[in-house]
């Protein structure tokens, strides 16, 4: 046991021998990033409510209490859009900015900063896309949106009282026509007024 501990600890030496310690620890720093920007998306993601469509949770009759809590409620959704695309523009930039220092670096090999470019266009072309479809989901009469891609897959959230099955389908629609992503991808949130 001890033997082969010891050469998969000789293994690994090589290997950082042959990389090169500064370009390992870009590679890591990138992997971090990658991991960062994963996990802020999981934690945003986690704070929408999932809704089954066509239903609503706002009762039917409520007092001046209740409207005033709904008030604030209603204040709360807006800062929850907000503060997610402010989230999501800090992750973004954090990400943009270690990709960079990888690119401008003397010490990086060309596969590394080619593979930091590509994924600086990645996140440019998911940020246009997702820009996209949050103007064409807002043009179909929803107050708010939020569009989040990562990888093949595509999360919308939208503010609604409810969503009917037609406009699931708009939603599914603008979404294949911005991105390619097949309908069973797409996962439409809704965040209730």
């Amino acid at each position: 046991m001890k033997k082969f501990f010891g050469k998969l600890w000789q293994g690994a030496k090589r290997t950082v021998g042959h990389i090169g310690k500064r370009n390992m620890v870009l590679i890591l720093c990138v992997f971090g990033v990658g991991l960062a920007v994963y996990l802020n998306f999981l934690l945003f993601n986690g704070g929408g409510e999932d809704i089954p469509y066509g239903t609503s949770n706002m009762a039917d009759n409520y007092s001046a209490d209740d409207a005033a809590a709904s008030n604030s409620s209603l204040e709360g959704v807006e800062n929850y859009f907000a503060s997610t695309v402010l989230d999501r523009q800090r992750a973004r930039d954090e990400a943009i900015e270690v990709l960079r220092t990888v690119v401008a670096s003397s010490e990086a090999l060309e596969t590394t900063k080619t593979q930091a470019l590509e994924d600086i266009s990645v996140i440019a072309r998911d940020i246009e896309r997702e820009s996209n479809i949050e103007t064409l989901v807002k043009s179909k009469g929803f107050e708010d949106c939020i569009a989040v891609i990562s990888g093949n897959t595509v999360n919308v959230i939208v503010k609604t009282d409810g969503l009917l099955p037609g406009e699931v389908a708009q939603i599914k629609e603008i979404v294949y026509e911005q991105t390619g992503t097949e309908p069973v991808n797409v996962k439409i949130i809704e965040k209730s007024m």
